[in-house]
Protein backbone atom coordinates (compact mmCIF):
# COMPACT_ATOMS: atom_id res chain seq x y z
CA UNK A 1 0.00 0.00 0.00
CA UNK A 2 1.73 3.11 -0.95
CA UNK A 3 2.52 6.20 1.85
CA UNK A 4 1.62 9.25 1.43
CA UNK A 5 3.15 11.83 3.58
CA UNK A 6 2.90 15.67 3.91
CA UNK A 7 5.94 17.97 3.56
CA UNK A 8 6.30 21.69 4.00
CA UNK A 9 7.51 23.88 0.39
CA UNK A 10 8.50 26.72 -0.35
CA UNK A 11 9.02 28.83 -3.26
CA UNK A 12 12.55 29.77 -4.39
CA UNK A 13 11.95 31.83 -7.76
CA UNK A 14 9.23 33.06 -9.98
CA UNK A 15 9.75 32.91 -14.01
CA UNK A 16 8.11 33.91 -17.45
CA UNK A 17 4.85 32.43 -18.19
CA UNK A 18 4.04 29.51 -20.30
CA UNK A 19 2.87 30.16 -24.18
CA UNK A 20 -0.80 30.28 -24.30
CA UNK A 21 -1.24 31.14 -27.85
CA UNK A 22 -3.67 29.08 -29.87
CA UNK A 23 -1.97 26.75 -32.48
CA UNK A 24 -3.45 24.00 -34.89
CA UNK A 25 -3.16 20.49 -34.90
CA UNK A 26 -5.06 17.38 -35.42
CA UNK A 27 -6.52 14.75 -32.68
CA UNK A 28 -7.58 11.06 -32.89
CA UNK A 29 -8.22 8.52 -29.85
CA UNK A 30 -6.96 5.29 -28.75
CA UNK A 31 -8.45 2.80 -26.45
CA UNK A 32 -12.33 2.24 -25.45
CA UNK A 33 -14.04 4.59 -23.01
CA UNK A 34 -12.71 2.59 -20.18
CA UNK A 35 -9.46 3.97 -20.84
CA UNK A 36 -7.70 1.47 -19.89
CA UNK A 37 -5.14 1.38 -23.10
CA UNK A 38 -4.13 4.48 -21.79
CA UNK A 39 -2.86 3.63 -18.20
CA UNK A 40 0.80 3.58 -17.91
CA UNK A 41 2.56 5.07 -20.96
CA UNK A 42 5.74 6.96 -22.23
CA UNK A 43 5.86 9.73 -19.22
CA UNK A 44 6.19 7.14 -16.39
CA UNK A 45 3.16 7.68 -14.86
CA UNK A 46 0.83 4.44 -13.44
CA UNK A 47 -2.65 4.13 -12.85
CA UNK A 48 -3.78 7.38 -13.66
CA UNK A 49 -7.08 7.55 -11.99
CA UNK A 50 -4.86 7.16 -9.11
CA UNK A 51 -2.41 9.17 -9.53
CA UNK A 52 -4.76 12.22 -10.20
CA UNK A 53 -5.25 12.19 -14.04
CA UNK A 54 -8.20 10.25 -14.21
CA UNK A 55 -8.96 10.20 -18.51
CA UNK A 56 -8.39 13.71 -18.79
CA UNK A 57 -4.99 12.59 -21.03
CA UNK A 58 -3.26 12.71 -24.29
CA UNK A 59 -0.29 11.22 -25.91
CA UNK A 60 1.35 13.73 -27.73
CA UNK A 61 3.29 13.14 -31.62
CA UNK A 62 7.04 13.63 -31.30
CA UNK A 63 7.10 17.03 -32.34
CA UNK A 64 4.90 17.75 -28.89
CA UNK A 65 6.72 15.01 -26.68
CA UNK A 66 9.99 16.62 -26.76
CA UNK A 67 11.42 13.68 -25.88
CA UNK A 68 9.45 13.46 -22.65
CA UNK A 69 10.44 17.12 -21.54
CA UNK A 70 6.68 17.68 -21.94
CA UNK A 71 5.15 15.05 -20.25
CA UNK A 72 2.62 16.28 -17.27
CA UNK A 73 1.76 20.10 -19.05
CA UNK A 74 -1.55 20.46 -19.46
CA UNK A 75 -3.55 21.61 -22.82
CA UNK A 76 -6.65 22.99 -23.57
CA UNK A 77 -8.26 21.70 -26.85
CA UNK A 78 -11.22 22.48 -29.40
CA UNK A 79 -12.45 21.26 -32.29
CA UNK A 80 -12.62 23.61 -35.47
CA UNK A 81 -13.48 24.34 -38.47
CA UNK A 82 -15.18 20.81 -39.53
CA UNK A 83 -18.83 21.18 -39.17
CA UNK A 84 -19.58 17.64 -40.32
CA UNK A 85 -17.69 16.30 -37.27
CA UNK A 86 -17.22 19.16 -34.43
CA UNK A 87 -20.01 18.85 -31.76
CA UNK A 88 -22.10 22.03 -31.83
CA UNK A 89 -21.00 24.30 -28.65
CA UNK A 90 -19.07 21.49 -27.51
CA UNK A 91 -16.36 23.88 -26.08
CA UNK A 92 -12.71 22.84 -24.99
CA UNK A 93 -11.12 20.35 -23.34
CA UNK A 94 -8.56 20.69 -20.77
CA UNK A 95 -5.80 17.43 -21.04
CA UNK A 96 -2.42 16.54 -18.96
CA UNK A 97 0.19 15.21 -21.46
CA UNK A 98 0.57 11.35 -19.94
CA UNK A 99 2.14 9.50 -22.79
CA UNK A 100 3.53 9.39 -26.51
CA UNK A 101 2.33 8.89 -30.02
CA UNK A 102 5.32 7.07 -32.06
CA UNK A 103 5.51 8.24 -35.70
CA UNK A 104 5.49 5.42 -38.38
CA UNK A 105 7.37 5.63 -41.34
CA UNK A 106 6.50 2.92 -42.77
CA UNK A 107 3.55 3.87 -45.22
CA UNK A 108 3.30 7.24 -46.98
CA UNK A 109 0.46 9.27 -45.53
CA UNK A 110 -1.93 9.20 -42.67
CA UNK A 111 0.38 8.91 -40.01
CA UNK A 112 -0.56 12.06 -38.05
CA UNK A 113 2.73 11.73 -35.06
CA UNK A 114 5.30 11.85 -37.58
CA UNK A 115 7.11 15.01 -37.47
CA UNK A 116 7.14 17.84 -37.60
CA UNK A 117 3.22 17.01 -37.16
CA UNK A 118 1.60 18.71 -33.78
CA UNK A 119 -0.91 15.72 -32.61
CA UNK A 120 -3.06 14.89 -29.91
CA UNK A 121 -3.93 10.99 -29.32
CA UNK A 122 -6.25 11.67 -26.94
CA UNK A 123 -8.30 9.05 -24.65
CA UNK A 124 -11.95 8.57 -26.20
CA UNK A 125 -13.89 9.89 -23.07
CA UNK A 126 -11.60 12.93 -23.99
CA UNK A 127 -12.37 12.66 -27.71
CA UNK A 128 -16.07 11.99 -27.70
CA UNK A 129 -16.74 15.33 -25.86
CA UNK A 130 -15.56 16.92 -29.44
CA UNK A 131 -16.45 15.06 -32.13
CA UNK A 132 -18.21 11.35 -32.77
CA UNK A 133 -15.94 8.82 -32.26
CA UNK A 134 -17.11 8.16 -36.17
CA UNK A 135 -15.40 11.10 -36.66
CA UNK A 136 -11.57 9.09 -36.33
CA UNK A 137 -9.43 12.69 -36.58
CA UNK A 138 -10.40 16.09 -36.34
CA UNK A 139 -8.71 19.48 -36.66
CA UNK A 140 -8.27 20.98 -33.37
CA UNK A 141 -6.66 24.05 -32.11
CA UNK A 142 -4.46 23.91 -28.80
CA UNK A 143 -2.77 25.93 -26.39
CA UNK A 144 -0.80 25.49 -22.94
CA UNK A 145 -3.00 26.27 -19.93
CA UNK A 146 -1.85 26.16 -16.34
CA UNK A 147 -2.37 22.43 -14.72
CA UNK A 148 -5.12 22.96 -11.68
CA UNK A 149 -3.99 20.07 -9.17
CA UNK A 150 -5.67 18.50 -5.87
CA UNK A 151 -2.86 18.61 -3.23
CA UNK A 152 0.83 18.69 -2.94
CA UNK A 153 3.35 17.41 -5.71
CA UNK A 154 4.00 13.76 -5.49
CA UNK A 155 7.21 12.06 -5.47
CA UNK A 156 7.41 8.10 -5.84
CA UNK A 157 10.26 6.59 -4.59
CA UNK A 158 11.43 3.43 -6.90
CA UNK A 159 14.89 2.27 -7.96
CA UNK A 160 17.46 0.06 -5.78
CA UNK A 161 19.78 0.83 -2.71
CA UNK A 162 22.49 2.46 -5.38
CA UNK A 163 20.59 4.17 -7.71
CA UNK A 164 17.55 6.28 -6.70
CA UNK A 165 14.58 6.78 -9.16
CA UNK A 166 12.01 9.37 -8.54
CA UNK A 167 8.96 10.00 -10.21
CA UNK A 168 7.30 13.21 -9.76
CA UNK A 169 3.87 13.56 -10.61
CA UNK A 170 0.38 15.79 -9.96
CA UNK A 171 2.62 18.45 -10.93
CA UNK A 172 0.56 22.13 -11.03
CA UNK A 173 1.56 25.15 -12.34
CA UNK A 174 3.41 24.54 -15.53
CA UNK A 175 2.77 20.91 -14.82
CA UNK A 176 6.27 19.47 -16.51
CA UNK A 177 9.49 19.65 -14.68
CA UNK A 178 12.55 20.93 -16.16
CA UNK A 179 14.71 20.14 -13.54
CA UNK A 180 15.25 18.16 -10.45
CA UNK A 181 17.78 18.86 -7.28
CA UNK A 182 17.90 16.06 -4.45
CA UNK A 183 19.45 16.58 -1.20
CA UNK A 184 19.70 14.07 1.67
CA UNK A 185 20.27 14.51 5.23
CA UNK A 186 23.93 13.83 4.93
CA UNK A 187 24.82 16.02 1.44
CA UNK A 188 24.35 18.62 -0.62
CA UNK A 189 22.38 19.22 -3.41
CA UNK A 190 22.49 16.88 -5.71
CA UNK A 191 22.06 17.21 -9.82
CA UNK A 192 19.41 14.62 -10.80
CA UNK A 193 19.01 13.32 -14.37
CA UNK A 194 15.97 12.37 -16.39
CA UNK A 195 15.80 9.00 -17.01
CA UNK A 196 12.42 8.84 -18.75
CA UNK A 197 9.50 11.13 -18.91
CA UNK A 198 9.46 12.47 -15.63
CA UNK A 199 11.50 9.95 -13.79
CA UNK A 200 14.65 11.28 -12.26
CA UNK A 201 17.71 9.61 -10.98
CA UNK A 202 20.85 9.62 -9.13
CA UNK A 203 23.45 7.03 -8.32
CA UNK A 204 24.37 8.41 -4.86
CA UNK A 205 23.50 6.44 -2.23
CA UNK A 206 21.13 8.45 -0.05
CA UNK A 207 19.50 5.11 1.51
CA UNK A 208 18.58 5.99 5.56
CA UNK A 209 18.58 9.66 5.05
CA UNK A 210 15.59 12.41 4.70
CA UNK A 211 15.36 13.54 0.96
CA UNK A 212 14.43 17.20 0.35
CA UNK A 213 13.97 18.76 -3.61
CA UNK A 214 14.52 21.48 -5.75
CA UNK A 215 11.54 20.77 -8.57
CA UNK A 216 11.87 23.66 -11.66
CA UNK A 217 8.69 23.74 -14.39
CA UNK A 218 9.06 24.41 -17.75
CA UNK A 219 8.35 27.94 -17.27
CA UNK A 220 11.14 28.30 -14.82
CA UNK A 221 9.51 28.05 -10.99
CA UNK A 222 10.89 26.85 -8.55
CA UNK A 223 9.86 25.14 -5.44
CA UNK A 224 11.65 23.56 -2.36
CA UNK A 225 10.87 21.17 -0.73
CA UNK A 226 12.36 20.67 2.66
CA UNK A 227 12.26 16.73 4.20
CA UNK A 228 9.72 15.95 1.94
CA UNK A 229 10.92 12.24 2.44
CA UNK A 230 11.53 10.67 6.03
CA UNK A 231 14.47 8.57 6.97
CA UNK A 232 12.84 5.23 7.10
CA UNK A 233 11.42 5.77 3.34
CA UNK A 234 11.08 2.86 1.29
CA UNK A 235 11.20 1.68 -2.31
CA UNK A 236 7.55 1.49 -4.03
CA UNK A 237 6.29 4.46 -1.26
CA UNK A 238 5.30 7.92 -2.36
CA UNK A 239 4.81 11.50 -0.62
CA UNK A 240 2.83 14.00 -0.84
CA UNK A 241 4.36 17.54 -0.62
CA UNK A 242 2.30 20.10 1.39
CA UNK A 243 1.93 22.50 -1.62
CA UNK A 244 2.24 22.73 -5.25
CA UNK A 245 2.75 25.06 -8.30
Amino acid sequence: MALFVIAMSRRITIGDKIDNSWYDAHATFYGDMSGGETMQGACGYGDLNKQGYGLQTAALSTALFNNGSTCGACFEIMCVNDPQWCIQNAGTITITATNFCPPNYSKPDGNWCNPPLQHFDLSMPMFTKLAPYKAGIIPVQYRRVPCNKQGGVRFEIKGNPNWLLVLLYNVGGAGDVSNVKIKGSNTDWIQMSRNWGQNWNTGIVLVGQSLSFQVTTSDGKMLQFDNTVPANWQFGQNYEAKNNF
